[in-house]
């Protein structure tokens, strides 16, 4: 196959080892460094692939690997491409005339919006692209719109590097929030936006003016964009809070709740309050990011306005045109740069964290389901075994802030991780006998505060080493090893798990960030709190008790009857149930035909149309809650996911045939899929146990 750099491509240096890649068609922009330039440059010629591909490796620093994923980066985005300049001409043709002879210069534009990628120009502030940042292989693809001005639009490519970090190949398009279309013509996961121009409004006037309510201006025109935006998309939405302004116009004088900076707080109440009456909205607490790592040296409001809400380091990257404006004089900005420090983007980068953590929980990326900690030394100090007590605290020592509080803190993190739906486990060198006999708080301890033995859904107190012990409850759970977190003080027992299990993330190095991390670390958090996720660990304690006396009866048809399982069905609308039918096809990974995962938003329409179906369990022993769900779309069974803590009762039979039963009134066959994955082997004979019969990639069943 022939290989050459595209006819409407032009590479312009931009010095410093930065040069400007445009297609003339396309309109992308895209700054890469020499050694990607060195690439399209060398298919200026067309070249013969894979023959060629020695020759050009031989002048490269980079491994194959990259290479090859640099190419097909550089291919899908029509800089290099395996047409003639005829084919590639034709090729552009094509897309204009689909358009049905609309003005050529219209229909262009059309093409270079649906093409596009990055911010406005005036605001793309990006770093050269090297051929690992094109090339490295990516487990995630997601391509998001941005809505907004400068505070969104200057952020489009430290997005970009802060999805690169957590293995996302992150495709960004971005517009205004009055040019809401763009939500129809570009595929998106997810779309942001940023703040809305009537915040200027809003700090103007009395609160007369703005009938008694100076937010209300602001929450109108949000309700718009997201209602807007729900015409063409049901991706999640990711609004922007406001920051709280750092200055006030009167001073101590400006008090009341319609004060300057009370009218802004006010708003991120309302955006709360406005996102819970949509599915799959959600709110980026701008705010609480930006006075995380002090407000003042990355707000401007102190600086040029009390609205504009920009960086001060904005000041710093102008352009000498605009000089103009003061008759080319402007006073030494030695001042301004010490205040902002060396980093002239450090808000960019920060406020893109916040985005993307809110987009990885939101997305399930990485998303934790089992925290294993160690005890001596971590939930508390020295051993056990030797204090002969957790810990020797009393209120005439101290109070709970003092150094006993580091350990009451973690404690406190553990047991809000529980009630998030995160399962915590032990694994510790002990005898455990003797933990269970000292593990004991006296009456004026902080119960409320302090984890028990009953806290863990599981542990091994023993003299196995860790990695065994890890691997083993890994087993006895049915989670990957990447849903782990393990916490250990010891550094020669942290190395040893890193090296021996590497997909378990291991944390303890700092003690005195483990309570942040897990309070705030996406991959511990969820979007709402359902009452099956604050119980899970009563919930999966009850199944590996179900799972240890179904061993020992050894008649596993017998014991399956003497559970007396029940089982119902229902075809749910409300938005509590399909939280939880979102929660299950984002976490459950072994039995799942497809993989696939569902907004709130779709979830609803899904369940409108009567496409959404729920299995719930329960017997003798107790209830499972929501077990089983399933999508379907016309004739197909688009997703089924059943959560592992049923496989064996044979619930999936029955569910499945509940979803055939109404897709019998209306259709006369049944599709679905079977997408393999390596850790989906139980659902793999789903279809073929309940007669369908598989033709290629599909499985058909008559009804």
């Amino acid at each position: 196959m022939l290989i050459r750099r595209s006819t409407y491509v032009h590479l312009t240096p931009l010095g410093e080892d930065r040069v400007l890649i445009v297609h003339a068609m396309s309109h992308l922009r895209l700054v890469v460094d020499a050694e990607v330039a060195g690439i399209v440059a060398w298919f200026e010629q067309a070249r013969d692939m894979p023959g060629d591909l020695a020759e050009l490796r031989a002048t490269l620093t980079i491994d194959a690997d990259t290479l090859a994923g640099c190419l097909a980066s550089l291919m899908e985005r029509g800089v290099l491409t395996d047409q003639d300049a005829a084919g590639e001409a034709a090729i552009v043709a094509a897309k204009l005339s689909e358009l049905h002879g609309r003005d050529p210069g219209e229909a262009l534009d059309q093409l270079r919006r649906q093409q596009g990628e990055g911010a406005n120009p005036y605001w793309s502030v990006t770093s050269a692209l090297g051929a690992a940042d094109m090339g490295g292989p990516k487990t995630h693809r997601w391509d998001v719109l941005l809505f907004g001005d400068c505070d969104l639009q200057m952020e489009a490519d430290f997005l970009r590097r802060e999805a690169a970090h957590r293995d996302v190949d992150l495709r960004v398009a971005a517009s205004f929030p009055d040019d809401l279309r763009l939500a129809a013509e570009r595929p998106h996961q997810a779309i942001f936006v940023g703040a809305l121009r009537s915040r200027h409004l809003v700090a103007k006037g009395s609160a007369a003016n703005h009938g008694g309510d100076p937010a209300a201006l602001y929450l109108m025109e949000a309700r718009n964009v997201i209602e807007g935006l729900r015409v063409h998309s049901d991706a999640p939405i990711l609004i922007d809070g406001l920051p709280e302004p750092t200055v006030q116009p009167l001073g101590l004088a400006d008090r009341g709740p319609h004060a300057h900076r009370n009218r802004f707080r006010a708003i991120n109440r309302g955006l709360e309050a406005l996102a819970d009456d949509y599915s799959g909205v959600y709110v980026v607490d701008i705010a609480a990011t930006l006075a995380a790592e002090g407000a003042a040296r990355l707000m401007d409001d102190g600086l040029v306005g009390f609205t504009h809400f920009g960086s001060p380091g904005w000041m710093l990257q102008r352009p000498s045109a605009e000089l103009a404006a003061v008759h080319d004089i402007f006073p030494d900005t030695a001042p301004l740069a010490a205040l902002v420090g060396p980093d002239l983007y450090r808000r960019e980068a920060i406020v893109a964290r916040a985005h993307l953590d809110l987009l990885a929980v939101v997305m399930g990326l990485g998303r934790k389901k089992c925290v294993i900690l160690d005890l001596d030394g971590t939930l508390w100090p020295g051993v056990l075994a030797e204090t002969g007590a957790p810990f020797a605290w009393t209120p005439e020592i101290s109070g709970h802030n003092s150094y006993i509080g580091l350990y009451f803190g973690l404690h406190e993190a553990l047991k809000a991780l529980k009630r998030r739906g995160i399962l915590l486990a032990c694994v510790s060198k002990n005898d455990e006998a003797l933990v269970r006999e000292l593990w004991k708080y006296p009456d004026h301890y902080p119960h409320d505060r302090l984890l028990t033995p009953d806290d863990f859904v599981t542990w091994r107190v023993n003299w196995q080493d860790k990695p065994s012990n890890i691997a083993s409850i890994a087993e006895e759970l049915g989670f990957a090893l990447d849903a782990f977190v393990f916490i250990d003080d010891h550094p020669v027992e942290r190395e040893r798990v890193r090296q021996a299990l590497p997909q378990v993330d291991v944390l303890g190095e700092n003690p005195f960030a483990l309570r942040q991390i897990l309070l705030t670390d996406p991959r511990f958090q969820a979007l709402k709190l359902t009452e099956e996720s604050a119980a899970r660990t009563d919930l999966v304690k009850a199944q590996l008790g179900r799972d240890r006396q179904r061993a020992a009866a050894g008649d596993s048809d017998g014991f399956l009857a003497s559970l007396e399982v029940v089982t119902t069905f229902d075809r749910p609308s409300d938005a509590a149930t399909l939280t939880r039918v979102a929660e299950l096809f984002q976490r459950t990974t072994q039995f799942n035909t497809t993989g696939r995962v569902f907004s709130e938003s779709e979830l609803a329409k899904h369940a409108e149309a009567g496409q959404v179906f729920v299995a719930h369990c329960r017997d003798r022993f107790g209830d499972y809650g929501l077990v089983a769900a399933a999508v379907v779309e016309g004739a197909e069974i688009a997703a089924f996911a059943m959560s592992c803590r049923v496989i064996g009762l044979k619930v999936e039979h029955q569910f499945l045939g509940f979803v055939l039963s109404a897709l019998a009134d209306g259709q006369v066959e049944a599709l679905g899929r079977i997408v393999e994955t390596a850790r989906n082997g139980p659902v793999r004979h789903l279809y073929a146990d309940n007669g369908f019969a598989q033709d290629g990639e599909v499985w058909r069943k008559a009804l």
